[in-house]
């Protein structure tokens, strides 16, 4: 499972359906279910398909204020496999075999690539909405505890009353989007190491 953090100005039930639509399509279809903050996008290959093994993938998505985080489960490649395995023991046994079975062969191929297709849609579609993995406008201030006055991250000092801003100041995962803090070498989320 891989996890992402988005931070913007996203909407839950949006998100979901634009994804769920987006691979409704061809051999795949998809379904949909919203639940308050939370949404799962089941992908999976249609019952009756021209070509190609069986695959299933499962999409999480769970919001809270101006952050969705999104999680990719595993993929099911047990019917790929199986339908690659066939074409190969029948390419063994007479390579002519082989045409017969290009179609299933190349649905098999763009099917194993599910996952990473999955998430340059989620990606592409957090880009549209003016979200990214880094923190948003509201999160890139930091509170001074002296005077209450925003700051702007990384100052050393209030710009109002010249307080210490003080050592603990967040920084996203430029990988998934965690909350690190400076002193952390490494993302606890996804084990990026950390520069500076």
């Amino acid at each position: 499972m891989k996890s992402k953090i988005y931070h913007g100005d996203l909407k839950l039930d949006q998100m979901a359906a634009a994804l769920g639509a987006f691979f409704d399509r061809g051999a795949l279809s998809s379904n949909v279910t919203v639940d308050g903050d939370q949404a799962v996008v089941l992908i999976s290959t249609r019952e009756v398909r021209a070509s190609g093994g069986q695959t299933h993938l499962g999409v999480s998505m769970r919001q809270g204020g101006d952050r969705l985080e999104v999680t990719v489960g595993d993929q099911g490649i047990f019917g790929l496999a199986g339908s690659l395995g066939a074409s190969a023991l029948l390419g063994l046994l007479n390579p002519w075999n082989l045409l017969g079975r290009i179609d299933d062969i190349a649905q098999d191929i763009e099917h194993l690539t599910l996952e990473d297709q999955v998430w340059a849609v989620i990606d592409k579609l957090a880009a549209e909405a003016g979200a990214s993995q880094q923190f948003s406008e509201r999160l890139q201030r930091l509170t001074c505890a002296y005077c209450g006055v925003a700051n702007q991250v990384g100052s050393g000092s209030c710009q109002a009353c010249g307080a210490p801003l003080g050592e603990v100041q967040p920084r996203a995962c430029p990988r998934c989007g965690y909350l690190v803090f400076r002193d952390e070498p490494k993302c606890p989320k996804c084990g990026y190491k950390m520069q500076g």
